[in-house]
């Protein structure tokens, strides 16, 4: 380029100076004020532009296109982070044009973004009333802003308006599966059943399809529909929408002649959450002369001194929160971490998106997700032989591997020496006190049903359950009186800090378990603190867990396997206080010493996967996940009714899928691979074989 043509090209203050004259000189261009603000900008002065539509604008304050010069300033003002001029620029749009969605969806953006949230929901909700069109952009934009008000409620507490607002959104457009994903846990979460309820306009397939995995744990013990629905999460929420950078690390070769392994934790939870307060001991206990540890965090900030604990327990401390997927990924890379662990799953705050760029050669789902990821980036999945038993492998997509038992733990526990008695907890004086403090998520239908039965057969017992909204309170106290029991017997227990939370579990008998999504860390918190903890293990892993914890504190008999062993059990402790005080003693006696809590063996044995991992991906071995036919498994789980039948009870399990597989491949052949589906049952089906309906198993024996 010769040095005329470059003094040709105009600066953009000549741009800027070009421009004002024209629209000084009542230049009402607005394609030429567009395309002169959008040079300024890619000359890297917003600034001037903005200044620009600021005297457009003035100069044209009747222009029927003034709402979009508006918009347009209030763009660059929030991006140059002056909220307050941006809010401005947006009422004026609003005024302008009162129908234009977008300038009604950024300014409750701003509202909210100021801590006002009654004033961005009020907004919002007047935009949705100018909709009277019906056109599909008028839809489109009533959709987003119902899920704007949705989030912004859910974030407040107030689910049952958030709930209310989502069916709406959902019954506007059913395709929307993002916000099925989020209306399903809410009446998951408010204990409102049935949880499914199909409408004119949105099926029962729907509803079931849109649920996120991690409530469908809560739902349903069905594992290959828990495979199928994170594979479709994985596939559409994440896959779909992330621009893969061409950085890949799963052939990099790892050699660890001469030095550590690195191994990289990516968690948002590594803080005052269940997840941190589990993690902290391990993180603490790695042998620094084997590895080098990183942890990569993701969550909100956190000064809070167990923050801080797992903070100071790690070598290298990144926190990727404001990194962009793809930067996180190479900041990973960087490090060159050898083994990379999920510790979110698909998990509020996930970064799932940087396991998606592989940012390491091997990758694992451990701990802060309970069952496969389904995904084609997860090499392994961390389990122990009660929760993924060597028969139940197939629902997993990654290789299984297994510590002596798969829950971390903290033997550094606070726990407040404060004393609290019956009274000051609204307990009953005399009697059993069952308890269970897992979140009001995982209160099915069917675990109450079992509870109620309970203290029905045991006179002057009462339930403590962990407090949460009041109309979810007091719903399930209408739901224990239509049972026969009376709702005083239902007992809530107030949210307090852990130390606190802790103290009071002396006051408990018997912890009662959900299912299917069972307790994990409130498991061990009753363990640790002596009280016994009787569960029912499921098919699934979210319902395992519990009984892992059990039996590897020594106490196998309290893991059930049918719901009447469940009921019956807990009964007969009830009405025998020397069996209890018994378990309770047992519990004391070897709390220190009890695989439970083994600490340091856990994390020997962890460091001893981590380095086999290495090992077997030196030798070419890395697992690959096993991804085949997820698409039908999941058309056929969704034919299931979790609120009318309990998926343990069923005792066909196999030959259910077996029978749906079949009448899914007359229809659409399917290919002759899969879990249950082997080409076996493909020539079954095609003619070749004795039929379907009298066929045994094909994939391994009957339950």
């Amino acid at each position: 380029m010769t040095s005329s043509s470059v003094s040709e090209i105009p600066s953009a203050e000549g741009i800027f100076l070009a421009a004002l004259q024209s629209v000084t000189s009542g230049s009402r261009d607005l394609a030429a004020l567009i395309h002169a603000c959008q040079l300024l900008s890619g000359a890297g002065r917003p600034e001037l532009a903005q200044q620009l539509y600021k005297v457009w604008s003035g100069f044209n304050p009747d222009n029927p296109n003034r709402y979009a010069v508006e918009f347009n300033r209030s763009v660059l003002l929030s991006a140059a982070g002056d909220l307050a001029e941006a809010e401005n620029a947006l009422r004026a749009a609003v005024a302008a044009k009162p129908d234009f969605m977008p300038a009604y969806v950024n300014l409750g953006g701003i509202l909210e973004r100021k801590g006002d949230r009654e004033a961005a929901i009020a907004l919002w909700m007047s935009g949705v009333e100018q909709l009277s069109s019906v056109s599909s952009e008028m839809l489109d934009y009533k959709t987003i802003i119902l899920k704007q008000i949705s989030r912004v409620l859910m974030d407040s507490q107030h689910a049952a308006a958030a709930e209310r607002t989502l069916q709406t959104c959902i019954e506007n457009d059913s395709s929307q599966r993002d916000a099925v994903g989020q209306y399903v846990p809410l009446r998951i979460g408010q204990c409102k059943w049935p949880v499914v309820i199909p409408t004119a306009r949105v099926d029962h397939a729907t509803l079931m399809r849109g649920i996120q995995p991690l409530s469908l744990a809560a739902f349903s013990d069905d594992p290959l529909l828990l495979l199928a629905a994170a594979w479709l999460y994985v596939k559409d929420d994440i896959e779909n929408k992330a621009q893969l950078s061409p950085l890949d690390r799963r052939n990099a070769a790892i050699d660890l002649t001469d030095r550590r392994m690195r191994i990289g934790y990516v968690s948002s939870d590594l803080r005052d959450h269940a997840i941190g307060y589990l993690m902290a001991e391990v993180l603490e206990l790695h042998d620094r002369s084997k590895v080098e540890v990183f942890a990569y965090y993701c969550g909100p900030p956190s000064d809070s001194p167990h923050a801080k604990r797992n903070q100071a327990a790690v070598e290298h401390w990144v926190d990727i929160r404001d990194m962009s997927d793809e930067a996180a990924t190479a900041r990973i890379a960087a490090d060159g971490i050898d083994v990379l662990i999920d510790v979110n799953g698909l998990t509020k705050d996930a970064r799932t998106g940087v396991f998606a760029r592989r940012a390491a050669p091997i990758q694992v789902n451990w701990l802060g997700f309970p069952g496969s990821m389904g995904s084609p980036y997860h090499n392994y999945i961390i389990a122990d032989d009660w929760i993924i038993p060597p028969e139940s492998e197939l629902y997993y997509s990654e290789k299984v591997v297994r510590l002596p038992c798969y829950q971390a733990n903290d033997r550094r526990r606070v726990v407040s020496d404060h004393k609290s008695n019956r009274a000051d907890v609204g307990l009953p004086p005399d009697g059993v006190v069952f308890c269970c403090f897992n979140g009001s998520q995982k209160i099915s239908r069917f675990t109450f049903d079992r509870w109620m039965e309970i203290l029905k057969r045991t006179p002057g017992s009462a339930l403590w359950l962990l407090d949460t909204a009041n109309e979810t309170n007091e719903r399930l106290r209408d739901e224990a009186e239509a049972r026969g029991v009376a709702r005083e017997r239902i007992v809530f227990a107030a949210k307090l800090a852990n130390p606190y939370h802790m103290a009071r579990y002396e006051l408990a008998d018997l912890f009662l378990d959900t299912s299917p999504y069972g307790a994990h860390t409130t498991a061990s918190d009753a363990l640790w603190m002596g009280v016994p903890v009787l569960t029912l293990s499921g098919r699934s892993f979210a319902s395992r867990v519990c009984g892992s914890l059990v039996r590897s504190a020594g106490l196998p008999e309290l893991v059930c396997d049918t719901p009447a062993a469940f009921v019956e059990l807990a009964v007969a402790l009830a009405a025998d206080p020397a069996r209890l005080q018994n378990l309770r003693a047992r519990l004391q006696a070897t709390r220190d010493t009890c695989v439970t809590f083994d600490m340091d063996l856990l994390t020997s044995e962890l460091e001893g996967l981590y380095l086999r991992m290495c090992e077997d991906h030196q030798a070419g071995q890395t697992p690959q996940p096993d991804l085949r036919n997820l698409d039908a498994y999941l058309d056929a789980g969704i034919q299931s009714n979790p609120d009318t039948e309990e998926m343990l009870a069923v005792s066909d399990y196999h030959e259910r899928y077996i029978r749906a597989l079949t009448a899914r491949h007359r229809m659409r052949p399917l290919p002759a691979d899969g879990k249950l589906w082997t080409p076996e049952q493909i020539a079954l089906v095609d003619g070749r074989g004795q039929g379907p309906e009298t066929a045994p198993h094909m994939a391994m024996a009957a339950e």
